[in-house]
């Protein structure tokens, strides 16, 4: 499937890969890849996104903590709160509401630094 949209990658980049414990048995596990370097899972969180529109996902693993606070910006992102949420080398980015030049991008550390946007 990731052939047929462009997305390459190749048996020798990745180092291991298994799937996630799941809790619903109906669902397809989510399977954990773990590349061989840094800059190969770059590109493929890049490619990932010719998958829109289908029922395949790639994301970065993160962490619970961060895992949570992302959730959480999702949820901002959704209220309007804020303008826009992503991750990248496992930090969770927020970009706050306003113009261009007002429009700060922060990178979230703490449940806690959400709070002021809720």
């Amino acid at each position: 499937r990731l052939d047929s949209k462009g997305i390459n990658i190749d048996s020798k980049d990745i180092e291991g890969c298994h799937p996630l414990p799941s809790k619903n048995k109906n669902q397809k596990p989510a399977i954990i890849i773990r590349l061989v370097n840094r800059k190969q899972k770059k590109e493929l969180l890049k490619q990932g996104r010719k998958l829109k529109g289908t029922n395949v996902y790639i994301n970065e693993h993160l962490i619970k903590k961060n895992a949570d606070i992302a959730r959480q910006a999702r949820l901002l992102r959704k209220q309007k709160k804020i303008q826009s949420t992503w991750t990248s080398n496992c930090k969770v980015f927020i970009k706050l509401n306003g113009s261009p030049e007002q429009a700060k991008i922060l990178v979230i550390k703490e449940m806690a630094e959400l709070e002021r946007y809720k």
